[in-house]
């Protein structure tokens, strides 16, 4: 299986960056060059512990559906969300929070398994790993963006 591991600094209190990155609303944001929405579930706001949210997103030439839920949380430190159904055979996504002096540290541990067995994983190699591996940079970049300036305020003091 394989995993992603990315460690990104972001400049902002622990607290603040744990919530930009459990918001729907800019998740979609951050995801609207595939259309991505949320419809069913939390659609926006903040997701909390055993929630779910049903994404609609287009990848790869096709429209995909993808249910997560959220299978643990310990704010500010670390939450986690799981695949309920979706096109993979499993998707986990950890997410963990280290306040340092100047900031905080957002681990994120991102572990799924393509379908099709050999075929499969020879998508991963080829071009999955480094596509996925791109979209949480790109959501990591915005949540920085935001978490780092004053934007912050339109998503978490609605």
């Amino acid at each position: 299986m394989p995993t992603i591991h990315l460690t990104t600094f972001v400049a902002a209190p622990t607290e603040r960056v744990f919530d930009l990155c459990r918001s729907i609303d800019l998740h979609r944001k951050s995801m609207a060059h595939t259309g991505e929405e949320a419809i069913a579930g939390t659609v926006s706001g903040l997701i909390g512990p055993d929630e779910t949210v049903t994404w609609k997103a287009r990848h790869f030439f096709k429209t995909r559906i993808l249910r997560s839920r959220i299978t643990a949380m310990n704010r500010p430190l670390s939450f986690t969300d799981e695949m309920v159904e979706g096109d993979f055979k499993s998707l986990k996504h950890e997410h963990h929070f280290k306040s340092i002096g100047n900031g905080t540290l957002v681990i994120d541990l991102f572990h799924f398994e393509s379908p099709y067995g050999g075929l499969g994983k020879l998508a991963n190699r080829l071009f999955l790993t480094d596509y996925l591996k791109k979209l949480l940079e790109l959501r990591n970049h915005m949540i920085r963006e935001y978490a780092e300036s004053e934007k912050w305020k339109f998503i978490l003091d609605k």
